[in-house]
């Protein structure tokens, strides 16, 4: 069997879609029999990043833009010439030319609900293209793949609200959690922390409110809105010398770093939307991400509550072993077997 991965996301720069692809393709890089042969379709910036350690897998440099005119026009090009059995596509962008059979991984809908248009410096046609064009991207894929991959079950109950698919085409796949189990440092610095893009979905504003109220309340901890690229060993010590995480979004598909906190031991307020509740379980404490002053309240508890923290902690640690990286590449390794059949 040969299978193509589209690793155009791969490693931590990429954030979730970049931890998503790097994990996949090492762990199938495990677990893979000799039967099976992989081609890694890499860019340039992140093609001497990946270095396969099984031998039937080749990486490829695909050194194309995301949501571009080439990787809609010369990476299908570029991919039919591996002759492969199955190509599996890990975001919505599925080049419209490529028609031979492919699965798709689907983080999320945000660009449905969430428009990007207040951040573009494109002019209202230019955007308005733009729009288009992913609708008829995310329908072809949505439409043409054998097999859809949801990385949770809200992800996949939006696709069925929105799209006409049978609901056996859609696996929910959940992804694993990155980093070293631990606990916090015996003198952690006061600081409150949050982890992720700065969107507009993402809520970040409302947060900086619901801090600037706290602050009014004599609660002497800092905010650190980590927003742009740190390297895995600060990264780790970001988590683990905060006090608290906050994850304050409107919408996600999973749902990460507020489990990578958990992971190191610290306690975790989040917002109740969406596919949240259904992966942070019992382990968070939850709050309205539309109301500024629930939000403040729900993270001055968790800070000066002590027994509230040492459950979280507890908690925390238990629902990370629902998401393992091994058993998420299991599982889409049987669906790629299943899609060739």
């Amino acid at each position: 069997m040969r299978i193509g991965i589209d690793a155009r996301f791969f490693g931590p720069k990429d954030k979730g879609f970049g931890r998503y692809t790097e994990n996949l393709i090492k762990e199938l890089g495990k677990i893979s029999n000799s039967e099976m042969e992989f081609f890694i379709f890499l860019r340039k910036d992140s093609f001497n990043e990946y270095n396969p350690q099984n031998k039937n897998f080749h990486k490829i440099l695909a050194d194309y833009k995301w949501y571009g005119f080439k990787e809609q026009i010369l990476f299908p090009i570029q991919i039919k010439k591996y002759k492969l059995d199955l190509m599996h596509f890990t975001h919505f962008n599925v080049p419209i030319l490529y028609r031979k059979k492919f699965i798709v991984t689907i983080h999320d809908l945000t660009l449905r609900y969430f428009s990007t248009k207040k951040r573009s410096l494109k002019n209202f046609i230019v955007y308005s293209f733009k729009q288009l064009a992913y609708k008829i991207v995310f329908n072809y894929a949505i439409k043409n793949s054998q097999k859809i991959i949801a990385i949770s079950e809200y992800t996949k109950q939006d696709i069925l609200k929105y799209y006409h698919v049978s609901s056996d085409k859609i696996q929910v796949i959940y992804e694993g959690v990155t980093g070293e189990t631990g606990s916090q440092p015996q003198n952690p610095k006061p600081y409150i922390l949050y982890i992720g893009n700065n969107y507009p979905h993402k809520n970040l504003e409302r947060l900086k409110l619901a801090y600037a109220k706290l602050k009014e309340q004599g609660l002497d901890y800092e905010l650190l809105l980590i927003t742009k690229f740190v390297n895995e060993q600060e990264l780790d010590n970001l988590y683990k010398n905060a006090s608290l995480f906050v994850f304050p979004s409107l919408y996600e598909g999973f749902g990460l770093p507020p489990l990578e906190a958990m992971k190191r031991g610290i306690p975790v307020v989040s917002s109740n939307t969406t596919c949240l509740p259904e992966i942070l379980g019992d382990a968070a404490f939850y709050f309205n991400p539309l109301n500024i002053d629930d939000m403040a309240e729900k993270i001055k508890k968790a800070l000066i509550d002590r027994e509230l923290r040492e459950e979280l902690i507890k908690q925390g640690f238990e629902q990370i072993k629902k998401y393992d990286w091994q058993k998420m590449a299991r599982e889409t390794l049987e669906i790629y077997k299943e899609s060739i059949r």
